[in-house]
Parts: C-alpha cells; sequence; structure tokens
C-alpha cells in the first residue's frame, strides 16, 4: 500500500495530477484547472519525445474529442487511420501490447470493425442490450454475499474485501463460464492487468523495465489460463461468453473467430469487468453513509437507486482519466494549440465535476436531469462495452442493500478514506457498521 499523500492545492501552480498522493485532493485540482487552465500542457510526453501531452479537463471538450475518431484517434488505432503514431493503452484497459497484437490488431483496426465487434461479440453479454439477462444471478450473488454477514455481531464489515471486490469477480467469472474455484488466482492475474493504472507514472502509466518484466510475467501465466479455458470451451461447451465467442460467426468478417482473438475478447472482459465496478459500489457506500437520509429515502422508494448509482458513478469516476486520444493534426481546444502528434489525457472524473455542465457537481441529485450523461463510460464510438454489466450490479447491490438493511454507516475512528494510487479512483477499504432490517 503506497500511503503519500500530496498537500491540498491552493494554486495552479500546486497542480500536479499525477504526483503521489494527488488522488486524495483531485476535486479541488479540478476546481483549479476548470478556472485557470483547461487545457494543460504536459511538455515532452506526446506521442513522440518531440511532442506534448495535454490534460482536458471541461466536459464539453472532451465530449467532442470522444466524438470525433478522425481527429482525435487512438494512439493504437491512428496508423489504421492513415497517421502516425505510439502504442498506448486503449480505453478498454487492454494495456499490454500481447492483448494490442491480439485484440486490436486482429479484430478491431478501424472504426467500423471496432463498431461491429462491440455490437456483434460484446454487447449480448455485457452491454445494455444483453446486461439484463444476468439480473437472476446477480442477484443471487448480492444476497449470497449479505447472507455471509448480516447476522453477525458485531454488525460490522470490511465493504471493499466482503462485498465491493467480490460481487463482480463472482458475476464477470461466471459470465465467462470460467470455474469459480479459480477466483482467488483470477483476481491475482486482475490485479496484474490493472497494475499499470494503479503503479505506473505519469499520465501515461508508464512501469520500469523490472516492473513490466514481474507484470509481464503474471499476464503470460493468465493468458495460458485463459487458452485452456478456451480449449475446454470448444470441446465442451457452456451457456458462457467463451463459448459463445468460440462459436459465433462474425458477420463484420464472415468467418468464426481464432482462439488468439477469443483470448483477446476475453482479456478486456476480465480487466473492464472487475475494479471498476468494485470502485464505484464503495464510493456508493461512502455517500450513502456520508447521507443517511439518503440510505433512506432509497429505501423507501428503490425506483430511485438507478439515480444514484448514476450520480455516485458522476461524482466518484472509478476511471479518472486516460491517455487514449491523439491529435491526428493540428487544432487549438480553447486557444491552446495542440500540434499534430500531441497525447490527450482526458479527464473524465473533471469532466463530470463540470460546474458549468452539472450543477452543484458535488451534491448527489437523484432528480438530475439526463443524470446518465456523464463520462464516467466515456462516449462515442469507444463507449465502455462493459457499461450495461455494471450498472446493472450496482442497481441490484443497492436494490438489495437498502431492503435487507435499515442502516449502513462509518464505524467511528476506522476509516482513514485513503485512495490507491494512479489514475483510478479506488478505496482501499471501508470499514462500516449496520443494521439489519426487520422481518
Amino acid at each position: 500500500m503506497i500511503n503519500a499523500v500530496a498537500k491540498c492545492p491552493v494554486n495552479l501552480e500546486d497542480v500536479d495530477l499525477f504526483e503521489p498522493g494527488a488522488q486524495e485532493h483531485w476535486a479541488d485540482a479540478y476546481k483549479i484547472l476548470h478556472a485557470e487552465s483547461p487545457v494543460q500542457r504536459i511538455p515532452g510526453e506526446g506521442s513522440t519525445p518531440d511532442t506534448d501531452g495535454f490534460v482536458i479537463t471541461k466536459y464539453q471538450d472532451i465530449y467532442d474529442i470522444v466524438r470525433d475518431p478522425w481527429t482525435f484517434p487512438q494512439p493504437g488505432f491512428a496508423g489504421a487511420e492513415g497517421n502516425s503514431t505510439a502504442g498506448m493503452s486503449t480505453e478498454d484497459g487492454e494495456a499490454s501490447a500481447l492483448a494490442d497484437a491480439m485484440a486490436l490488431n486482429t479484430l478491431r483496426p478501424n472504426l467500423e470493425l471496432h463498431k461491429a465487434h462491440r455490437i456483434e461479440l460484446t454487447d449480448p453479454w455485457v452491454g445494455a442490450t444483453g446486461a439484463p439477462r444476468h439480473r437472476p444471478m446477480v442477484e443471487k450473488f448480492v444476497d449470497q454475499l449479505i447472507d455471509e454477514w448480516i447476522d453477525r455481531d458485531p454488525a460490522e464489515i470490511e465493504f471493499v474485501e466482503e462485498f465491493a471486490a467480490p460481487l463482480p469477480q463472482l458475476v464477470m467469472t461466471t459470465i465467462l463460464g470460467w470455474p469459480l474455484e479459480d477466483l482467488d488466482i483470477l483476481r491475482k492475474w486482475g490485479q496484474a492487468q490493472v497494475r499499470r493504472f494503479v503503479y505506473g507514472k505519469g499520465h501515461r502509466n508508464l512501469m520500469s523495465d523490472a516492473e513490466e518484466m514481474e507484470n509481464a510475467k503474471d499476464l503470460g501465466d493468465f493468458m495460458a489460463y485463459v487458452q485452456e479455458q478456451v480449449t475446454h470451451k470448444r470441446e465442451n461447451p457452456g451457456d458462457d461468453m467463451t463459448t459463445f465467442l468460440t462459436q459465433v460467426t462474425y458477420q463484420a468478417m464472415n468467418r468464426k473467430l481464432t482462439d488468439n482473438e477469443v483470448i483477446g475478447v476475453l482479456f478486456g472482459m476480465h480487466i473492464g469487468g472487475l475494479e471498476t465496478t468494485q470502485y464505484a459500489i464503495a464510493a456508493e457506500a461512502q455517500l450513502l453513509a456520508e447521507n443517511p437520509a439518503l440510505f433512506q429515502e432509497l429505501k423507501a422508494d428503490p425506483s430511485k437507486v438507478r439515480f444514484f448509482a448514476e450520480e455516485g458513478m458522476r461524482i466518484h469516476a472509478p476511471t479518472q482519466g486516460l491517455s487514449t486520444r491523439m491529435a491526428a493534426k493540428d487544432v487549438e481546444i480553447r486557444g491552446v494549440p495542440i500540434p499534430q502528434g500531441s497525447i490527450l489525457h482526458l479527464r473524465y472524473g473533471a469532466a463530470n465535476l463540470d460546474d458549468e455542465e452539472f450543477g452543484c457537481p458535488a451534491d448527489v441529485d437523484l432528480a438530475r436531469p439526463n443524470t446518465g450523461r456523464h463520462m464516467t463510460f466515456s462516449q462515442g464510438i469507444r463507449v465502455c462495452p462493459g457499461a450495461g454489466i455494471s450498472r446493472l450490479e450496482q442497481n441490484i447491490a443497492w436494490e438489495r442493500l437498502t431492503q435487507r438493511l435499515d442502516t449502513l454507516e462509518f464505524i467511528p475512528g476506522k476509516n482513514d478514506f485513503r485512495h490507491q494510487p494512479g489514475i483510478m479512483l479506488g478505496l482501499w477499504e471501508l470499514h462500516m457498521q449496520f443494521t439489519k432490517a426487520a422481518g
């Protein structure tokens, strides 16, 4: 665990979103950037050493960028679109060169195929159209997890370890059709998949050579495991996403998928289906404990849960920002020249707290118009493919928790509310006490 805490910024000179401990004061930094430097230059951190990076923090700017993939392609796609590029991480989290080669270059080399990839391969399982099929399964796991501690005396729980983390692990492992007895090793590999986003340095999430080598071993072991699962499902099909990918005829290419292509899709599903949903559920628990009346409001009217989940994701976006866009030509944003080849770090968490877009942005407003327009899942053609299943898990979690509990509060003196490092916003732990609902 990294315990560094940066000083709360009071002026622009104090703002460094990427210094150790900065995550504890990101909301304060965003206010300063919005007012004084909504397009912040990072010298020498573009696609080549002689180009720059730029942190983009205003909602409208990020909205325009993600909906214009021709002017602002992903660095990994720029070559396919006829532009120079340097390899970078992707919004789906497929950061390793191995995953990039398997999943991006074979199945999603251009925007048209990227859209087909989502519609044909992932939406039926984790997108808005496919996620509802999993409601009974998610409800079962939510209740199983609650059953493990609801009769405990004293009525206390470490919420991250005993609920927020295991729920998405159980759900995604089941969707993929992998053995639940492998959860411990799968969790280790899941942590390896996101390690660069936690321990990597700067806006490009760079790790040392030694860290890369160590992580590569874990990822290699994971790839071997996924290959075993693919082979097993080809021989022993089931009702799961791995089996589906081994059998489907991909209409965009009019053929079946190869093993490497299936592994590439599964790699992305596994990384995208774990940590971010965990962070969202934990942050929502913190919001409810800070506002007990809100917990009671959701308990009295479960139809409001979906609005609460959207507000929770907006206020505490699990992925605060990603350097996943490059300027394909010289452009200008808010009067700041952005030369061709510059890397854009889109700060989704800052966009979600932009008071020009969201009035009183730090407040939970269950009546906020069109609350789902936040940037937590990005927008446009590269919207997060697993947004549907993440929303379903969060909604069911709070539907059941608010019905099975009468109160959910912080344990006095046991929380420091510290977050892990990197560009994700995830609580290390959250100690809570509760009252079981009568009946």
